[in-house]
């Protein structure tokens, strides 16, 4: 089981900050985003944004980063700051 966290923006325009996703094996970031949005396709948009950035047991990932079966992952806007 893959824990799928949102945080910031993300989490109000999804209106969820965490969901579960069935896996029996180790899946890229692009993979997990593809089934996440197969069992919500209204979140489509949202998290086909090129900016959002994903750690993956709180390490920063990227889209071919290699998601273990039991891991954290985190997904959240770009940080604007000064």
């Amino acid at each position: 089981m893959i824990k799928v966290l949102f945080f910031g923006q993300l989490k109000d325009q999804l209106q969820a900050d965490v969901v579960e996703v069935q896996s029996d094996a180790p899946q890229t970031v692009s993979e997990l985003l593809v089934n996440i949005i197969e069992e919500r396709p209204d979140w489509a948009h949202d998290l086909s944004n090129e900016q959002l950035l994903v750690a993956v047991d709180q390490v920063m990932a990227k889209s071919d980063t290699l998601v273990p079966v039991a891991a954290e992952v985190a997904f959240f806007p770009p940080v604007t700051g000064g």
